[in-house]
Protein backbone atom coordinates (compact mmCIF):
# COMPACT_ATOMS: atom_id res chain seq x y z
CA UNK A 1 0.00 0.00 0.00
CA UNK A 2 1.25 3.47 -0.88
CA UNK A 3 0.88 6.10 1.84
CA UNK A 4 1.25 9.69 0.65
CA UNK A 5 1.04 13.02 2.50
CA UNK A 6 -1.95 15.04 1.33
CA UNK A 7 -1.26 18.58 2.46
CA UNK A 8 -0.14 19.09 6.04
CA UNK A 9 -3.05 17.36 7.79
CA UNK A 10 -4.05 14.32 5.74
CA UNK A 11 -2.76 11.05 4.34
CA UNK A 12 -3.80 9.39 1.08
CA UNK A 13 -3.78 5.59 1.27
CA UNK A 14 -3.62 3.64 -2.00
CA UNK A 15 -4.03 -0.11 -1.44
CA UNK A 16 -3.14 -2.62 -4.11
CA UNK A 17 -6.06 -4.41 -5.69
CA UNK A 18 -9.68 -3.60 -6.33
CA UNK A 19 -12.55 -1.93 -4.48
CA UNK A 20 -12.82 -4.75 -1.92
CA UNK A 21 -9.38 -3.79 -0.56
CA UNK A 22 -10.42 -0.13 -0.35
CA UNK A 23 -13.59 -1.04 1.59
CA UNK A 24 -11.63 -3.30 3.95
CA UNK A 25 -9.01 -0.57 4.53
CA UNK A 26 -11.67 2.06 5.25
CA UNK A 27 -13.38 -0.34 7.68
CA UNK A 28 -10.08 -0.90 9.49
CA UNK A 29 -9.36 2.83 9.73
CA UNK A 30 -12.79 3.55 11.21
CA UNK A 31 -12.55 0.73 13.75
CA UNK A 32 -9.01 1.66 14.85
CA UNK A 33 -9.89 5.24 15.88
CA UNK A 34 -6.57 6.47 14.52
CA UNK A 35 -4.88 9.33 16.41
CA UNK A 36 -6.12 12.76 15.35
CA UNK A 37 -8.23 11.49 12.45
CA UNK A 38 -11.39 13.53 11.88
CA UNK A 39 -12.73 11.73 8.81
CA UNK A 40 -12.18 8.59 6.73
CA UNK A 41 -13.09 9.27 3.09
CA UNK A 42 -13.01 6.23 0.77
CA UNK A 43 -13.00 6.52 -3.02
CA UNK A 44 -12.80 3.99 -5.85
CA UNK A 45 -9.09 3.23 -5.42
CA UNK A 46 -7.94 5.16 -2.34
CA UNK A 47 -8.79 6.23 1.20
CA UNK A 48 -8.19 9.77 2.47
CA UNK A 49 -7.53 10.24 6.18
CA UNK A 50 -8.31 13.81 7.23
CA UNK A 51 -6.56 14.70 10.48
CA UNK A 52 -6.65 17.59 12.94
CA UNK A 53 -4.46 20.59 12.13
CA UNK A 54 -1.00 20.09 13.58
CA UNK A 55 -1.29 16.30 13.72
CA UNK A 56 1.90 14.25 13.65
CA UNK A 57 1.59 12.56 10.25
CA UNK A 58 4.56 10.31 11.01
CA UNK A 59 2.74 8.94 14.05
CA UNK A 60 -0.42 8.54 12.01
CA UNK A 61 1.45 6.68 9.28
CA UNK A 62 2.92 4.31 11.88
CA UNK A 63 -0.59 3.62 13.16
CA UNK A 64 -1.76 2.93 9.61
CA UNK A 65 1.15 0.53 9.05
CA UNK A 66 0.09 -1.38 12.18
CA UNK A 67 -3.54 -1.81 11.08
CA UNK A 68 -5.01 -5.28 10.89
CA UNK A 69 -7.01 -5.29 7.68
CA UNK A 70 -9.64 -7.98 7.39
CA UNK A 71 -11.51 -9.05 4.30
CA UNK A 72 -14.79 -7.25 3.64
CA UNK A 73 -16.58 -10.55 4.29
CA UNK A 74 -15.10 -10.68 7.80
CA UNK A 75 -15.84 -7.06 8.62
CA UNK A 76 -19.13 -6.25 10.32
CA UNK A 77 -21.25 -3.89 8.22
CA UNK A 78 -22.24 -0.55 9.71
CA UNK A 79 -25.94 -1.41 9.74
CA UNK A 80 -28.18 -2.87 7.04
CA UNK A 81 -30.54 -0.90 4.80
CA UNK A 82 -33.28 -2.62 2.81
CA UNK A 83 -34.38 -0.93 -0.41
CA UNK A 84 -37.54 -2.10 -2.21
CA UNK A 85 -37.27 -1.90 -6.00
CA UNK A 86 -39.74 -2.19 -8.85
CA UNK A 87 -37.67 -3.84 -11.59
CA UNK A 88 -39.06 -2.23 -14.72
CA UNK A 89 -36.08 -0.11 -15.80
CA UNK A 90 -35.65 0.98 -19.43
CA UNK A 91 -32.27 -0.76 -19.71
CA UNK A 92 -33.33 -4.23 -18.56
CA UNK A 93 -33.22 -5.58 -22.11
CA UNK A 94 -29.76 -4.08 -22.65
CA UNK A 95 -28.46 -5.56 -19.39
CA UNK A 96 -29.93 -8.91 -20.43
CA UNK A 97 -27.98 -8.76 -23.69
CA UNK A 98 -24.76 -7.75 -21.93
CA UNK A 99 -24.98 -10.41 -19.21
CA UNK A 100 -26.82 -13.27 -20.90
CA UNK A 101 -29.36 -13.26 -18.05
CA UNK A 102 -33.10 -12.92 -18.52
CA UNK A 103 -35.13 -10.36 -16.56
CA UNK A 104 -35.95 -12.75 -13.70
CA UNK A 105 -32.31 -13.77 -13.39
CA UNK A 106 -31.21 -10.11 -13.29
CA UNK A 107 -33.64 -9.43 -10.44
CA UNK A 108 -32.51 -12.57 -8.60
CA UNK A 109 -28.87 -11.58 -8.98
CA UNK A 110 -29.46 -7.99 -7.84
CA UNK A 111 -31.50 -9.02 -4.79
CA UNK A 112 -29.69 -12.25 -3.97
CA UNK A 113 -26.36 -10.79 -2.86
CA UNK A 114 -25.86 -8.03 -0.27
CA UNK A 115 -24.04 -4.89 -1.43
CA UNK A 116 -21.76 -2.61 0.60
CA UNK A 117 -21.58 1.18 0.54
CA UNK A 118 -18.04 1.62 -0.76
CA UNK A 119 -18.02 5.41 -1.02
CA UNK A 120 -20.22 8.38 -1.85
CA UNK A 121 -20.04 10.93 -4.60
CA UNK A 122 -21.65 12.43 -7.71
CA UNK A 123 -24.58 13.97 -5.78
CA UNK A 124 -25.64 14.32 -2.12
CA UNK A 125 -26.93 10.93 -0.99
CA UNK A 126 -25.51 8.96 -3.92
CA UNK A 127 -23.59 5.86 -2.83
CA UNK A 128 -21.42 3.57 -4.92
CA UNK A 129 -22.41 0.03 -3.90
CA UNK A 130 -19.91 -2.78 -4.38
CA UNK A 131 -19.72 -6.51 -3.76
CA UNK A 132 -22.81 -7.61 -5.66
CA UNK A 133 -23.19 -10.55 -8.00
CA UNK A 134 -20.27 -10.34 -10.49
CA UNK A 135 -22.55 -11.39 -13.33
CA UNK A 136 -24.09 -7.91 -13.16
CA UNK A 137 -20.91 -6.06 -14.10
CA UNK A 138 -21.85 -4.08 -17.20
CA UNK A 139 -20.51 -1.04 -19.00
CA UNK A 140 -22.12 2.36 -18.78
CA UNK A 141 -24.48 3.39 -21.56
CA UNK A 142 -22.76 4.59 -24.73
CA UNK A 143 -24.89 7.74 -24.55
CA UNK A 144 -25.80 9.28 -21.21
CA UNK A 145 -29.33 10.45 -20.51
CA UNK A 146 -29.86 14.15 -19.93
CA UNK A 147 -32.39 13.39 -17.19
CA UNK A 148 -32.62 10.31 -14.97
CA UNK A 149 -35.59 10.28 -12.56
CA UNK A 150 -34.96 10.33 -8.81
CA UNK A 151 -35.08 6.83 -7.34
CA UNK A 152 -33.73 5.13 -10.47
CA UNK A 153 -31.65 2.04 -9.67
CA UNK A 154 -28.73 1.40 -11.97
CA UNK A 155 -25.62 -0.60 -12.75
CA UNK A 156 -22.25 0.58 -14.06
CA UNK A 157 -19.02 -1.39 -14.01
CA UNK A 158 -18.78 -3.25 -10.71
CA UNK A 159 -21.19 -0.88 -8.95
CA UNK A 160 -24.89 -0.48 -8.34
CA UNK A 161 -26.46 2.78 -7.18
CA UNK A 162 -29.66 4.76 -6.67
CA UNK A 163 -30.08 8.26 -8.06
CA UNK A 164 -31.10 10.48 -5.10
CA UNK A 165 -32.50 13.21 -7.33
CA UNK A 166 -33.25 13.86 -10.99
CA UNK A 167 -29.99 14.42 -12.86
CA UNK A 168 -28.07 13.46 -15.98
CA UNK A 169 -26.58 9.98 -15.89
CA UNK A 170 -25.14 7.15 -17.92
CA UNK A 171 -25.81 4.11 -15.76
CA UNK A 172 -27.86 1.14 -16.97
CA UNK A 173 -31.27 1.57 -15.31
CA UNK A 174 -32.91 -1.64 -14.12
CA UNK A 175 -35.56 -0.38 -11.70
CA UNK A 176 -36.88 2.33 -9.39
CA UNK A 177 -37.47 2.84 -5.69
CA UNK A 178 -39.44 5.23 -3.49
CA UNK A 179 -36.68 5.18 -0.84
CA UNK A 180 -35.55 8.70 0.12
CA UNK A 181 -31.78 8.68 -0.31
CA UNK A 182 -31.19 12.27 0.88
CA UNK A 183 -33.32 14.13 3.43
CA UNK A 184 -32.05 17.25 5.23
CA UNK A 185 -34.61 16.66 8.00
CA UNK A 186 -33.03 13.28 8.77
CA UNK A 187 -29.91 12.75 10.91
CA UNK A 188 -27.76 11.91 9.07
CA UNK A 189 -29.32 13.18 5.81
CA UNK A 190 -27.86 10.34 3.70
CA UNK A 191 -29.74 7.04 3.97
CA UNK A 192 -26.67 5.05 2.91
CA UNK A 193 -23.62 5.47 5.14
CA UNK A 194 -20.08 4.26 4.25
CA UNK A 195 -19.58 0.63 5.21
CA UNK A 196 -23.31 -0.13 5.50
CA UNK A 197 -24.81 -3.25 3.96
CA UNK A 198 -27.56 -2.73 1.38
CA UNK A 199 -30.09 -5.37 0.45
CA UNK A 200 -32.38 -4.82 -2.52
CA UNK A 201 -35.78 -6.53 -2.40
CA UNK A 202 -38.29 -6.81 -5.20
CA UNK A 203 -41.31 -4.63 -4.46
CA UNK A 204 -44.69 -6.25 -4.93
Amino acid sequence: MRVLPYGDAALLLEPEGEIAQVVALADACREAELPGVLDVVPAARAVLLVAEAGSDLGRLRAAVDALEIRSTEAGAPAGTVEIPVVYDGPDLDGVARLTGLDHAEIVAAHTGTPWRVAFGGFAPGFAYLSGGDPRLQVSRREEARTKVPAGSVGLAGEFSGVYPRSSPGGWQLIGRTDAQLWDLDRDPPALLQPGAEVRFVEAS
